[in-house]
């Protein structure tokens, strides 16, 4: 689909100068950008890729002379990603999903589909569910019985929706992704090594054999307004109350929320974070990728863990955290340093030690 400069410009809410009427079908790196694609050079680290290209018009960073890198047009990007976000939001065509529903769907008599729906084939909606209006289902999902989901939800392959779920307005959810399966939780008739580990810290009086009795899941999830999954996201039911995830959350592929857990609003838990059961996690966090978190615990408002932190204790509010176990940044880079001075300590250690022993 063909956009004129001037229509990409006024999307985006940015300025823009040169032909405005010249079209675009699609967007490029600069080194990389055809005539009829707009190369997206919105830093001038990427000004000599223009010239590599065959760009006419581009995105460019304010204040840059678009005319002397060959262009015949330019938009003015102050904040480069926010344009991009804007940008690839006008340019998507999203999936494919023929409007109505298929005739190998099957939907359940009592289940309610709100006006404009697309439903795909080898969809599976059980009975009682609710869908809002504008409902978008791409092939071989399925919603659970009783489930209830808002308006405009964009739900890809082979998504698993269960039972009582609640979703929210414009929900988008990738493909393989599992909301509301049981929670992962057992007990033993005795104390279990467990247990007794989390009371002594690392000492047992007896190992016994020990056989796991299941706590099934009468809770469900209940998600809020504008939260997008990720491909192959699972996220536990609760085994009483509900799992609950906060409205504008996102979550990328491969993040596991436990039973229980409670998610604030605007949180982002990017790859392969894990939250424990019964964790309540703050609004505005951010988990980087592999991050872990503790059962029972809470991680504050506000709170920015890097990559592969491990959060075993209560998190205060707006703390930067980093490392295993979790410590402030700060303390964290001082650490690191301490470590990599430890081998010539040792050698001092040693030096100084040898020197003893040789004058006695």
């Amino acid at each position: 689909m063909a956009h004129r400069i001037g229509e990409i410009a006024r999307a985006l809410g940015a300025e823009a100068e040169g032909d405005l009427d010249l079209t675009v079908t699609g967007a490029s790196e600069p080194q990389a950008a055809g005539p009829d694609q707009l190369a997206l050079a919105m830093d001038p680290r990427y000004a000599d890729g223009i010239g590599k290209g065959r760009a006419r018009a581009a995105v460019v960073w304010p204040g840059a002379d678009w005319r002397a890198m060959g262009l015949k047009a330019a938009i003015f990007a102050p904040r480069g990603r926010l344009a991009m976000a804007g940008l690839t939001r006008l340019m998507d065509p999203g999936p494919a999903i023929a409007p109505g529903v298929h005739p190998m769907a099957l939907v359940d008599p009592t289940a309610e589909i709100g006006a404009g729906a697309a439903i795909g084939p080898f969809v599976v909606i059980g009975a009682g569910v609710r869908i809002g209006p504008g409902a978008r289902i791409a092939s071989h999902v399925s919603v659970a019985e009783g489930a209830r989901i808002g308006a405009e939800p964009l739900i890809l392959q082979g998504a698993r929706i269960g039972a009582r779920v609640t979703i929210g307005d414009r929900f988008i959810c990738q493909p393989g992704a599992v909301i509301g399966a049981d929670g992962f939780s057992f007990v033993t008739p005795e104390k279990s090594g467990v247990e007794e580990i989390r009371e002594t810290l690392g000492s047992r009086a007896e190992i016994k054999d020990q056989t796991w009795t299941r706590i099934h899941s009468l809770g469900a999830v209940t998600i809020g307004d504008d939260v997008e999954i990720g491909a192959n996201v699972c996220i536990d039911r609760g085994t009483i109350r509900d799992t609950r995830i906060g409205s504008g959350t996102k979550l990328d592929n491969l993040v596991h929320i436990g039973h229980n857990v409670q998610v604030g609003r605007d949180c982002l838990l990017c790859g392969q974070v894990g939250v424990a059961g019964s964790a309540r996690i703050g609004d505005r966090v951010v988990l980087a990728g592999q991050c872990g978190v503790n059962d029972n615990i809470f991680v504050g408002d506000d709170v920015i863990a890097g990559g592969a932190t491990k959060i075993f204790t209560n998190a205060p509010a707006g703390r930067v955290l980093l490392g295993y176990p979790a410590v402030k940044m700060e303390s964290h880079v001082e650490i690191q340093k301490a470590l990599r001075r430890l081998p010539r300590l040792a050698a001092r250690v040693a030096a100084l030690e040898q020197r003893e022993t040789e004058g006695k």
